[in-house]
């Protein structure tokens, strides 16, 4: 471990990357929530964590290093928080600043569960809260999303997408709207308060009400010897606005919010108002709804963009033993041990014999013997005599199945597969896979039959993987042949095409829906690892209320839908013609209602009114004496389309009391009838555009009414180009 800190350290100092070399790192971590599993190793587990720390210092990188979750750093280890909310973490010393080194955005999902959101609210209110409180240093976990390619995906179970709700997703373009652009916002406003929050060692506190809050950060320009205040004023009750008064004037505070004001005066943002506008992503053409998206309307998916070929080949793998390097020992052995994770797969193959005794015991009896697992993980499928006889998935659970044989001897295959790898925990290098404890067949008529002690043959991974059939170079002289349309489907086979990348350059995914589980490559590239499971029908809800402490469990969507369905191909992997897909499916599906599309934003809504919170481009600091300024202007609707996509046309615009929500907006009584023209001649035909909100351009549609503008646009790509994939 020593070796590998210092070989990184002195390759970040021999490229000048730290800060005191003008380079761009402040920090430096060593270990990692440590803290949670030290007590599991006893008082070996201290002596570690101040071995690594001391080790660490050591190595003279000359910036500070870091311990997340860990309490008992020592003195020169800053510890760090990481959780959905750190406000109240406090270092084991005074002498160390408050750092948040994950603030969890989003988080990861297993296959077959529902997928887990965090609203934009509550997010940013966490943030403000974080630096309300003295915090010195936030970091999101995650900012942008990703896909774990190949079999890189932890867990166990975790599915292939990293997406996280990240305020970018997964396919690194699209903007998670509202979240990413509410949470700039943030951003914008607390560095307004930078002068103020850097010049005071720790804010005063102002009791408001019984639920209600402020923290005052004031301070001296020291060269101007003028005051400096910035304050965030907060209200925790999970229900209800409060009305408070702060320094003589009052302010309405929603529920669970904070609200920022650089000056102590105006207030530049609010937590729990929204005023960046929401993005409805789609795939495809021809609109329809997926799963339970009424909660989280940013997902929209639509048709299929064009089908992957109907001419597919096609290649069997083998079942069991295929290779020159399996090896026979006596006893199960662990799955890791014996594939060092070369591949997910490892077959378990054993012979015995059955007498006329047991087949005549059975068909008296009318029962059947079972094959009996103590405990195994996270997949197992088990074949008698060639046939597939049932499979199991879960961790470290006990499997009792059934089995058909015949009278002499019977090969009984187990084929043992890892679905990621334990990735947390204190010994997880001790967890391994496959099987533990005893594997018997019950049931026969002088008892039990003991296969933990048999002779069992290894073989590890598949003959296709091994071969490399799925490398664009190799797969012309691996024995495919045609797949007929009419091909009787079977299990563990092969599926290789071609197909033409989509126009333009929008991110690009697959839809493996009508698959069931398997792995796929794009040109010698491995995707990673698809299963179509489905999760619980119950348990999302229609509404996410973002007040209150969030958990994982808080908001969930896609109840009775797939886990996951598409899967990212990023551009970089792609030429324009004769891409080559090649899949492994393990089920008896066939590959032939295979798509692939485009995703994009296709709708953006905003709403925000004439009373809206100063835009931040409002306020600006003196570049003469550094001192803070309101500007005056009116509030503003901001609106922008994907990169290289503009707005075509204005589906809904209304300056007046328009009701609903995004997709579902309506004209109130109070109605600007310029609106929709105003609004059309500002943004159509522009990726972006900017509205102002105010009579002065609408026109007052009513007096002494608080106005509203919402607006509903569409987005599409340049006409020119094509949306269509060809095969």
């Amino acid at each position: 471990m020593e070796r590998f800190v210092k070989k990184i350290v002195d390759l970040m100092m021999a490229e000048s990357l730290f800060s005191w070399q003008g380079g761009p790192i402040i920090l430096l971590q060593i270990e990692n929530e440590y803290g949670n599993i030290e007590s599991s190793f006893g008082p070996n587990g201290k002596k570690y964590m101040k071995w690594a720390a001391e080790m660490a210092v050591g190595l003279g990188a000359g910036v500070p290093w870091v311990m997340c979750k860990q309490a008992d750093a020592p003195e020169y280890i800053i510890d760090t928080c990481n959780a959905y909310y750190c406000d109240g973490f406090r270092p084991n010393s005074e002498k160390k600043p408050k750092i948040w080194t994950e603030n969890w955005d989003g988080w990861f999902a297993n296959w077959g569960e529902k997928l887990p959101h965090r609203p934009t609210e509550d997010i940013a209110f966490s943030i403000a809260r974080f630096f309300q409180r003295g915090g010195s240093l936030q970091n999101y976990y995650m900012y942008f999303g990703g896909t774990n390619f190949g079999r890189t995906a932890g867990g166990p179970t975790q599915i292939t997408s990293y997406d996280y709700d990240a305020p970018l997703d997964e396919y690194l373009r699209l903007l998670r709207q509202p979240k990413w652009g509410h949470l700039k916002d943030l951003h914008a406003a607390i560095k307004l308060c930078e002068p103020a929050l850097v010049a005071v060692d720790s804010p005063q506190y102002i009791k408001l009400g019984p639920k209600q809050e402020a923290h005052v950060y004031h301070g001296q320009y020291l060269s101007l010897n003028e005051s400096l205040c910035a304050a965030f004023i907060t209200n925790i009750d999970e229900h209800k606005s409060a009305a408070v008064k702060f320094y003589g004037q009052e302010y309405t505070l929603p529920p669970w919010s904070v609200s920022i004001l650089p000056d102590c005066r105006n207030t530049a943002f609010n937590t729990a108002k929204v005023g960046a506008q929401t993005s409805i992503t789609t795939v495809g053409l021809d609109s329809v709804s997926v799963g339970n998206n009424s909660l989280f309307p940013q997902l929209r998916i639509k048709s299929k963009l064009g089908s992957i070929s109907q001419s597919w080949m096609t290649l069997k793998e083998p079942l069991g033993v295929w290779g020159d390097k399996n090896f026979t020992s006596k006893g199960i052995l662990e799955h890791l041990n014996v594939t060092k994770d070369q591949s997910d797969y490892l077959w378990y193959l054993t012979r015995i014999y059955i007498s006329d005794d047991d087949i005549s015991f059975w068909e008296e009896n009318d029962v059947s013997p079972t094959i009996d697992i103590d405990s195994m993980r996270d997949f197992v499928r088990r074949f008698v005599n060639g046939q597939l006889a049932g499979s199991m998935k879960g961790k470290w659970i006990k499997v009792v199945q059934p089995v058909k044989l015949v009278q002499g001897y019977n090969d009984i295959l187990l084929l043992s597969e890892t679905v990621g790898l334990q990735n947390y925990g204190a010994f997880l290098e001790k967890d391994g896979a496959g099987f533990k404890g005893q594997l018997k067949l019950t049931g026969c008529r002088n008892g039990d039959i003991n296969l933990t002690t048999s002779l069992w043959t290894y073989q590890v991974g598949l003959k296709g993987e091994f071969l490399k059939v799925y490398d664009v170079n190799s797969t012309e002289s691996a024995g495919w042949t045609e797949l007929p349309n009419d091909a009787i489907p079977s299990v563990f086979s092969w599926y290789r095409t071609k197909f033409d990348a989509p126009d333009g350059t929008d991110p690009v995914a697959l839809d493996f829906s009508r698959m069931g589980k398997g792995q796929a490559w794009v040109n010698g590239n491995h995707i990673g690892r698809y299963w179509t499971l489905v999760a619980p029908k119950n348990g999302c809800g229609r509404t996410c209320d973002y007040r209150g402490a969030y958990n994982s469990d808080k908001c969930r969507t896609n109840c009775g839908e797939l886990t996951q369905a598409w899967y990212h191909i990023p551009r970089s992997w792609l030429k324009t013609s004769n891409n080559v897909l090649v899949i492994f499916e393990e089920t008896d599906k066939t590959p032939f209602e295979i798509s692939i599309s485009t995703r994009a934003t296709d709708t953006i809504c905003a709403q925000v009114s004439e009373k809206h919170y100063p835009p931040l481009r409002m306020w600006s600091h003196s570049e003469f004496d550094g001192k803070l300024s309101l500007m005056d202007k009116t509030p503003e609707m901001h609106l922008q389309c994907d990169e290289g996509h503009t707005i075509s046309s204005i589906e809904f615009a209304s300056y007046g009391n328009p009701k609903g929500s995004c997709q579902k907006f309506s004209q109130g009584k109070c109605h600007a009838a310029n609106s929709l023209s105003i609004v059309s001649q500002a943004c159509k035909g522009r990726n972006s555009c900017t509205i102002g909100i105010s009579n002065a351009v609408f026109g007052d549609p009513c007096r002494h009414v608080v106005k509203n503008l919402a607006v509903q646009a569409k987005c599409s790509p340049p006409p020119d180009l094509s949306t269509s994939a060809s095969v």
